[in-house]
């Protein structure tokens, strides 16, 4: 589904770039229009070099139009291909998407395709039940683009399903006694992936940065003896294809929201991604970050809602628990909640990870280290083991009260604390 998808959305970019771009010069544009690599340069000449991803930023609010043909229950291939053939007549890109329920075609064309949609009689073919323009910014990411929710996996662990999915680790790999001896504690408290980070980026340049590759491969040993997949942070464009290499889920940290060449970066690379709420981000502006990913064809993307700055001292962040029930109302893209960033405070972790799976999170990520008073980062708001274990058991009770499932602690973790 995502390649073809991803080239429908390529032609359609290629093609309003010839509309726009020819006006606006002093002459006709010549020479074939090439699609390079999101870093390169554009160059003189006679041809012109398209940066998709740009043009997505640029056209996905105002050029590019996306329309839905939802079709009826029990419509038959042939209503379906029949409808297919007059939307590619007009000039469509296709993107088609079963459900369980209904068959969906998703149009991908410009202004020109919408108004011919508009005198096509489209809404009455045999079959067919409505279309649907997108008129949100966020056209991919958007519900009216995708009803059911979409369901991430990684690994063999799934996102946006009926389990309540918990991601724990360390803030940092400090050492690989540290971090396997987390990892033990994380697969027998009953969480679902790893998380830990091998790069850091700090506020101060004189904080620890992480231990970069070595880190990918003592958690990549990690992962091999405990069964937990891992997700890891990636800092700049540069990095990713080395923790791709290692990691089965990339992480965009809240500092990276908006860095839109990261964004594309780990889009192409077809691995789950993690997508963290910038600290002064709008939900909106969160949302269109995750557009940049999905235009490179990558609809495996969960939100994470990590608490925004505001006046308020008493916590690290102030964790926006309105996020959760407005973004799934917004988007079809799975959502969890990191208490711990959320609040900087240990004690706030547990019952907020509870508030979270209440409102209807997909999921929690929590840090846990074996000895927060000697964590390297974060120990303040990092869970002991003990307290991992109980944490899990009170998200599990929460999850089944609202109809869902979580995994519950194997073993008794650590010393009464």
């Amino acid at each position: 589904m995502d390649d073809g998808f991803l080239a429908v959305i390529e032609g359609r970019y290629t093609q309003l770039y010839h509309q726009i771009r020819a006006p606006l010069t002093s002459g006709p544009v010549t020479g074939p229009i090439r699609v390079v690599p999101r870093t390169s340069v554009p160059a003189s000449g006679t041809g012109f070099f398209v940066n998709i991803g740009f043009f997505a930023g640029l056209f996905l609010g105002e050029v590019l139009a996306i329309v839905i043909v939802v079709m009826q229950p029990g419509a038959s291939e042939e209503q379906i291909e029949h409808v297919i053939k007059r939307l590619e007549e007009i000039g469509f890109g296709i993107h088609l998407s079963r459900g369980t329920e209904r068959t969906v075609i998703g149009a991908i064309g410009g202004v020109t395709e919408k108004a011919a949609l508009a005198t096509s009689g489209l809404e009455a073919y045999p079959g067919v039940e409505k279309l649907v323009p997108i008129q949100k910014p966020f056209k991919l990411v958007s519900r009216e683009f995708r009803k059911e929710p979409t369901v991430v996996k990684v690994g063999p662990v799934e996102i946006g399903g009926q389990e309540v999915v918990v991601i724990a680790g360390p803030c940092a790999v400090e050492s690989r006694d540290q971090l396997l001896e987390t990892a033990e504690v994380v697969s027998k408290g009953g969480g679902a992936i790893l998380r830990g980070g091998a790069f850091k980026p700090r506020t101060s340049p004189y904080s620890f940065q992480g231990l970069e590759e070595e880190g990918l491969k003592i958690l990549a040993e990690a992962r091999e003896r405990y069964g937990l997949p891992v997700v890891t942070e990636v800092v700049s464009p540069e990095q990713v294809s080395l923790v791709a290499e290692y990691a089965d889920m990339l992480q965009v940290g809240a500092r990276n929201m908006q860095n839109f060449y990261l964004l594309r970066a780990v889009g192409k690379t077809g691995k789950p991604v993690l997508l963290k709420r910038g600290m002064s981000a709008t939900i909106q502006e969160w949302l269109m970050a995750a557009e940049y990913i999905l235009s490179e064809g990558n609809f495996n993307v969960v939100m994470c809602e990590r608490g925004i700055r505001t006046f308020e001292t008493e916590t690290r962040n102030t964790l926006d628990l309105n996020a959760v029930p407005v973004v799934k109302e917004l988007t079809h893209l799975p959502v969890i909640v990191d208490p711990s960033h959320g609040t900087g405070r240990w004690g706030l972790v547990t019952p907020l990870a509870r508030a979270a799976v209440a409102a209807g999170a997909d999921g929690v990520a929590v840090e846990v280290h074996p000895r927060p008073e000697q964590a390297w980062s974060d120990g303040p708001q990092s869970l002991t083991p003990e307290r991992f274990g109980r944490m899990m058991e009170e998200v599990a009770a929460v999850a089944e009260a609202v109809g869902r499932t979580c995994r519950r602690p194997s073993a008794v973790l650590g010393s009464k604390q």
